[in-house]
């Protein structure tokens, strides 16, 4: 893996007084379109690494040069090879900021943006860059019609005139309101209990499988 990580461009800059860390690939094509693309938590640039070759590249992977992506990859602010702030304050809408100063910095004058978990969050927040930011794609969108999120109180029942798809998708949300969120609780209402994980291995694999105990394995 630092093989594999160490083969790719990589640099630091300094923005909002925080070094950031990011993966910065030109495609080999021309009029290849500008992508930065945010990680979640917990999770790092490596899970982008797969990314890589398929998006700059596409002709080599069955696909069209058309379709080729110039990428940034930054790591999270306090993540990877970034640096930790030492100040409150860098939320997704902070680090939505950065993003595009980092883009800026790099000429890139129109781009699009990807992110999923937390990087969702952030690039949900990059809307405030138009006319340079073309769009963007998420895997974890966090709009719910009101109506919907109202059921989902406790007490509240499912919709009788939703669709078969939506119904599938409500018991989804339903099941993580009720099972999903105890890891968010815990942080919130009692950060002092993950101190724990700091240094025991075990005990942080005992966590994150069990904040990830429905998916595949």
């Amino acid at each position: 893996m630092e093989a594999r990580l160490n083969a790719l461009p990589q640099f630091v800059t300094e923005i909002d007084g925080v070094d950031i860390h990011f993966i910065h690939v030109r495609s080999r094509h021309e009029n290849a379109l500008p992508m930065i693309v945010t990680h979640g938590w917990p999770g790092s640039i490596i899970e982008q690494m797969k990314i890589v070759g398929p998006l700059t590249d596409p002709a080599a992977h069955g696909a069209k040069a058309a379709d080729a992506f110039d990428l940034v990859i930054p790591s999270l602010p306090g993540h990877g090879f970034s640096g930790k702030p030492t100040a409150l304050g860098w939320d997704p809408q902070r680090i939505a900021r950065a993003w595009i100063v980092l883009m800026k910095r790099l000429g890139y004058n129109r781009y699009v943006a990807q992110g999923g978990d937390w990087g969702n969050a952030v690039t949900e927040q990059m809307v405030i860059a138009p006319p340079e930011l073309l769009g963007i794609h998420t895997n974890m969108p966090a709009t719910v019609p009101d109506e919907i999120v109202r059921a989902l109180q406790p007490g509240g029942t499912r919709p009788a005139n939703l669709s078969a798809g939506e119904r599938i998708a409500y018991d989804q949300l339903d099941d993580f309101y009720k099972h999903g969120l105890g890891y968010a609780i815990e942080m919130s209402s009692r950060p002092q209990t993950l101190y724990g994980l700091v240094d025991s291995p075990a005990g942080l694999a005992s966590w994150m499988l069990d904040h990830d105990a429905a998916a595949p394995r």
